[in-house]
């Protein structure tokens, strides 16, 4: 069934949005500050490009100095809209019956976009 989800998935928009936070990821690390907010897109592309049969895991060392700054920083500069675009097309998705294994993918997507350092993407 994990098969059959992510097939779709990409079918329907997820390699796209795979590609976007991919460009996004490359022209983030050709600056030196970039790098770690490029490494965090990095994360969501693999979880855009297969998304059924992994999950967010937030760890104890998401309370650092360092996660907490980086995560403030990346709210006020974009963080914010990524995670309100997947919510309304989640949203969306949620509307219609057959759309709700997709609509939970992009809230899952939703709160990685919220706050991306100190959480990792694991599967199942």
């Amino acid at each position: 069934m994990r098969f059959l989800g992510n097939l779709i998935w990409l079918i329907f928009g997820g390699i796209l949005i795979a590609l976007e936070y991919l460009i996004a990821s490359v022209l983030l690390m050709l600056t030196i500050v970039g790098i770690p907010f490029g490494l965090q897109t990095l994360k969501f592309a693999g979880l855009a490009l297969w998304p059924f049969g992994k999950r967010v895991v937030t760890h104890d060392r998401s309370n650092g100095c360092l996660y907490i700054l980086f995560n403030v920083i990346w709210i006020v500069v974009g963080g914010f809209w990524i995670a309100l675009s997947h919510l309304l097309i989640g949203l969306i998705f949620f509307i219609t019956i057959i759309g709700i294994p997709f609509a939970r993918q992009h809230f899952k997507m939703a709160a990685l976009a919220l706050t991306p350092f100190g959480k990792d993407v694991v599967s199942e």
